[in-house]
């Protein structure tokens, strides 16, 4: 049986293993990616979601590739969350107070009563991703469903907003 096989099947020994043949090259990859000091952190997220996501594993396309992709989209996702975290965004209430942002209320009261509109699911998945600053994969964690999911009800949402707006 394969590394990835047992892998799949949650044998935790071969979760050490890939640790050890693969820790190095991931580290060597995400380094590339992200700043120094963040490097073990995202290595670290790389193997935790290895472990979670073991079942999706498919031994015909690879452990390795498999592995960097992963490495990969949790890279961007540091990137992301730095750069939400230095990103300044203006309150909504600091914005009505002040007197000449009249055009800026209206365009947000515009915002809200198209958000309104939207069907539940769809208005969740935006005011996550645009209010609550979240990746789509942070918000397909926190409501439990799947990427393709909060991916659709994000895009839905955007283009009906747009044809209301």
């Amino acid at each position: 049986m394969t590394l990835g096989q047992r892998l799949r099947q949650g044998d935790e020994t071969a979760l050490e293993e890939c640790y050890a043949m693969l820790g190095p090259l991931v580290r060597r990859h995400v380094i590339r990616l992200v700043p120094g000091h963040v490097v073990d952190d995202v290595v670290q997220l790389v193997f935790l979601e290895v472990w979670r996501s073991r079942r999706r594993f498919d031994s015909a396309r690879g452990l390795e590739p498999w592995v960097l992709a992963i490495a990969r989209n949790r890279a961007i996702d540091q990137l992301r969350a730095e750069a939400r975290h230095y990103r300044r965004a203006v309150p909504l209430d600091v914005a009505a107070r002040v007197a000449d942002a009249t055009p800026a209320v209206d365009a947000v009261c515009d915002v809200r009563r198209a958000l309104a509109n939207l069907p539940a699911p769809q208005r969740q998945a935006i005011m996550l991703a645009h209010y609550g600053q979240l990746t789509q994969r942070e918000i397909a964690d926190r409501l439990a469903v799947p990427l393709g999911t909060v991916k659709a009800r994000t895009a839905r949402g955007l283009r009906r907003m747009r044809h209301l707006l």
